[in-house]
């Protein structure tokens, strides 16, 4: 079972400049192993349980299974103690490796063990992945929200750790907001990232999807359906579109917030801003940064 280690700590240096820091690799030194490489029988090694990827395409594990059978393991996979089961190792990085080598029909893998905490093997497996390009959006949004959920990350820290742009976290957790079967679209590949952009601050983000999909539109014309969908103006007095600096402050404030935000704007009369949130625990992030920064 998982170590109660909840606690935010300081990542270990050099995790955000990639896994060769970690490994010991020295970059250029591709024959070499890294120090403390060793071998251990197949059977031994278990799933990262902090793992964020949901999916694994077969026909890349294939593909690397046939690299694996001509060539071997080339780079080591790094695990930690598997607690409760001495013996045993569990994954950090590596897992798609461990699953060709399986299908390759090996007995062992070479294996670099470090001791690690929760935190730590849940930061590495982003890394990993994103680093390589190699997990889907919705993967992607759903660790960086583990990090902030159950281990208290800001997205600051976040973003040093993944070696990403503040801005890119924030959207990429924006993602979230958006309805369930929206999500499952962008994970199927049905919609791409610049399409998610354009649904993530709308009110009718199910419908212009499907829209999107059924029509094959390019991101500028889902950008303008966005724009004139029925609904988006609902409540306002007017009910005109909402102008270009209203919507680029929505954009701002949902990347700085990490949630869905509206704004409906009166003229003379103010107006109303509206934040969206999904879950207990967003609503108690976003109560937590309002109240930190109140003055006292």
């Amino acid at each position: 079972m998982p170590t109660d280690d909840k606690t935010p700590r300081r990542r270990p240096g050099g995790l955000g400049r990639g896994l060769s820091a970690l490994l010991g690799d020295e970059p250029g030194a591709v024959e070499a192993p890294p120090r403390g490489t060793r071998e251990l029988p197949i059977e031994k090694l278990h799933p990262n349980r902090y793992q964020p990827r949901t999916r694994f395409d077969d026909a890349a594990i294939e593909d690397l299974a046939a690299s694996i059978r001509a060539r071997g393991v080339l780079q080591p996979i790094l695990v930690r103690p598997y607690e409760g089961r001495p013996g045993d190792y569990e994954i950090v990085a590596g897992e798609r490796r461990w699953r060709a080598a399986q299908r390759a029909r090996l007995h062992v893998v070479p294996v670099v063990e470090r001791s690690l905490t929760d935190t730590e093997s849940l930061e590495i497996a982003i890394v990993e992945n994103v680093q390589r390009q190699d997990l889907s959006p919705m993967d992607e949004a759903r660790g960086y929200r583990r990090l902030v959920d159950e281990f208290g990350h800001s997205q600051q820290e976040i973003a040093e750790t993944v070696g990403k742009s503040r801005s890119h976290v924030a959207n990429m957790m924006r993602l979230l907001s958006l309805p369930g079967k929206v999500q499952g679209l962008l994970e199927s590949g049905a919609l791409s990232m610049g399409h998610a952009r354009a649904l993530v601050t709308s009110d009718n983000a199910e419908w212009l999807a499907r829209q999107i999909v059924d029509k094959g539109l390019n991101v500028r014309q889902a950008e303008d359906l966005a724009r004139k969908s029925p609904g988006e103006s609902a409540g306002g007095s007017s009910g005109s579109t909402k102008d270009a600096d209203t919507r680029a402050l929505e954009r701002q404030l949902s990347g700085a917030l990490g949630l869905r935000v509206s704004i409906d704007h009166k003229g003379a009369g103010g107006g109303s801003l509206t934040i969206r949130y999904r879950t207990l625990d967003q609503l108690d992030e976003i109560t937590g940064k309002l109240v930190s920064r109140s003055p006292r």
